[in-house]
This record gives C-alpha cells, structure tokens and sequence, in this order.
C-alpha cells in the first residue's frame, strides 16, 4: 500500500535524535528538563512583575514623601504669623503703600521645613508597600497571593 491515488509516498528522512537507553539516566535528564523550565517560566514571570512592583513601589514612595512634607510644612509654619513673613507699610490715609516679604524669614522657614523633611524620611527608614496579585492578572486564582516588596 505505498501508492494513494496512484501517487509515490512521501519519504522523509528518519531523524536520528538523542535517544536514552539507559533508564537511569533518562529520569535524571527528565528531572534536568523540568528544573529547566521551571527555572525559566520563574524568570519570565519575575521579569513580568516586576515593572508593576517597581511601579506601585514608586507610587508609595512619593505618597509617603508628599504627606511627610505636608505635616512638616504644617508643623513649621505653625510658629510663623502673617506679620513675620510680610512687612505692610501703610500711608497716613491707612491705604498699603507697600508690601515687603522679609527675606530672611521666609529662608530660614524654608531651611526649618527641608530639614525637617530630609530627618523624618531617614528615621522613616523602611516602609512595606502590599500588591495583590489578582490586580495583576485579573484572574481570581491568584486571589489568595500577595508579593511584598520594600520601598
């Protein structure tokens, strides 16, 4: 039966593979094989992540930064008046004539409020930030795994 339809069979070359005769040594390269790929699938995944980690781990960062610098803000200016920033000069009539800030007030608030900035994000050395895997994949089999990662 070498003919269909009165045509010649096809004749492929035999590919002459990496056979293992040895039985032993066939689980050891089946072993191999599957630590290979699964090393392989783990670092597609990780390098997947991990710009979505960076990412959230940023976005953390600056809202941690932004609200230390509102309260150290809110907390230096707490000592300061209008009156200590701004020096109103008024003509007999009680009109403004002028308006001069007061330069060396208004540095040293400057100097108090990026020092106290740059002390509390040392002593606020580490901070966690929790990224639920679900959001990642959007798929709910993931939904009981969460990454941690240190901003």
């Amino acid at each position: 039966m070498d003919k269909i339809y009165s045509r010649n069979r096809i004749r492929l070359p035999k590919f002459k593979g990496f056979r293992i005769r040895d039985r032993k040594n066939g689980k050891a390269y089946e072993v191999t094989c599957v630590f290979v790929i699964a090393i392989i699938s783990l670092n597609m995944i990780i390098n997947a992540m991990s710009p979505i980690i960076d990412k959230v781990c940023e976005d953390v960062a600056i809202t941690k930064a932004t609200i230390i610098a509102n309260q150290m803000a809110t907390e230096v200016m707490e000592n300061y008046t209008y009156s200590d920033l701004v020096n109103i000069y008024k003509d007999s009539n009680g009109n403004v004539t002028m308006m001069q800030s007061n330069i060396v007030t208004v540095n040293e608030i400057i100097s108090n409020i990026t020092e106290k900035i740059q002390n509390a994000l040392i002593a606020d050395d580490e901070s966690s930030a929790v990224v639920k895997l679900r959001k990642l994949y959007r798929n709910k089999a993931f939904g009981g795994h969460w990454t941690k990662c240190t901003c």
